[in-house]
């Protein structure tokens, strides 16, 4: 499945296009295809807001109309917080997203001019409306900030690893974590935290749904047991 073109109809600013190709990459995201860009391409003022997207601006295509920037396109979403007039499916991002990924064939998001947005004749180049829930009251998001919510959305239907899941350690085995209860307890019997003995059953089953609650690495066990092992010894000994 080929990733989505994000299309930019008539943009404004040469730093919204560099904004827009930082939140690209940001999900995975290359191919960029300009309609008549007001300012011309190459934009110096590009760069500098891409914050380091250059793959993307170096192969940014121009276009003279949107409809040859979409001519190879078999999915065409126009992103609008206006149905222009124009009666066609409206979807949300996540919809849209979901749906370049079960149908085979390139797709694009249409993003409009910044002043204006996208104008009834491009809409209606579209196969469906992509709009979110949005205030009423105040329904104006920047270039970047459209392309951002469609390029995530698509990203998890791609499985984009998190930065921060390979330093996650694996969840501790049962056996680590049953040891680590039985220290609990053993600590807490002569101070008669079971009391009254009625309710013991009880609350050891409560201190156990505690305890395992967390998901605990082995690492973290190891922590509390060291924490358990610390509060057993008698003040002052190390051993």
């Amino acid at each position: 499945m080929a990733p989505p073109v994000i299309v930019l109809v008539r943009p404004q600013l040469g730093e919204n296009i560099g904004k827009a190709a930082r939140a690209m990459l940001n999900f995975g995201l290359t191919e960029m295809r300009l309609v008549t860009p007001r300012d011309g391409w190459p934009n110096p003022a590009a760069g500098p807001a891409a914050a380091g997207a250059d793959l993307v601006l170096e192969r940014a295509q121009v276009f003279a109309s949107l409809a040859d920037a979409v001519a190879d396109c078999t999915h065409v979403y126009a992103t609008t917080v206006r149905k222009r007039g124009v009666t066609k499916p409206v979807l949300t991002p996540e919809q849209a997203a979901l749906a370049i990924h079960r149908e085979p064939g390139r797709s694009a998001f249409v993003f409009g001019p910044e002043r204006s947005g996208l104008e009834t004749d491009d809409v209606a180049l579209a196969r469906a409306i992509v709009t979110v829930p949005i205030n009423p009251e105040f329904g104006s998001l920047n270039l970047a900030q459209a392309v951002i919510l469609c390029a995530y959305e698509w990203s998890k239907t791609m499985s984009l690893e998190q930065p921060t899941v390979e330093d996650e350690l694996p969840p501790a085995p049962q056996a680590e974590l049953e040891g680590m209860i039985a220290h609990f307890e053993r600590l807490l019997e002569p101070r008669d935290y079971f009391f009254p003995y009625s309710r013991a059953v009880a609350t050891r089953r409560t201190l156990r749904t505690m305890l395992t609650k967390p998901g605990w690495n082995h690492l973290e066990v190891r922590t509390m047991r060291g924490v358990l092992s610390a509060l057993e010894r008698e003040p002052g000994r190390r051993d």
